[in-house]
């Protein structure tokens, strides 16, 4: 992973760590001791689901980046989705409150969102790539320099 990369996907994951921990003790004082359970649980999950996106959708503008765009929108339908089932599996747990978890799910997904989307809009990225052999090699091939 790029070094650009890793600095995108840190100024995207420690936004969202802070909103976690501000809604865990939110949820701490308003529901209790499983509330901030619910809370912690959430943002890892967001974290985890974002994170893993953030990753398999920079490997694909890599490798593929004809894909890229196609590829984001189908991850970012693949993640809500798979956010929606996890909110559906845990609905009636007592591990946690449900709401506490639900409420944290989506604050710390609109959190990851809009930081990534700042992050995205504040980077220096190049439109085309140089390449490094054509740089390393003189233009006029008979001249010594």
């Amino acid at each position: 992973m790029r070094s650009d990369d890793v600095r995108s996907l840190l100024q995207t994951a420690v936004p969202t760590a802070v909103a976690g921990a501000v809604a865990a003790v939110i949820s701490a004082l308003v529901v209790g001791g499983k509330g901030a359970v619910g809370a912690i649980v959430a943002t890892v999950v967001v974290i985890l689901f974002m994170g893993i996106g953030f990753v398999v959708l920079q490997r694909t503008a890599k490798s593929l980046p004809h894909l890229f765009q196609a590829m984001g929108l189908m991850l970012y339908a693949t993640q809500i989705l798979l956010l929606f089932v996890f909110l559906a599996v845990f609905k009636n747990t007592t591990l946690f409150n449900p709401r506490a978890f639900a409420i944290t799910l989506v604050a710390t997904t609109l959190v990851w969102i809009a930081a990534q989307t700042r992050a995205h809009m504040k980077a220096k990225i190049l439109y085309v790539e140089p390449d490094s052999s054509k740089a390393e090699k003189p233009e006029n091939p008979g001249s010594k320099s």
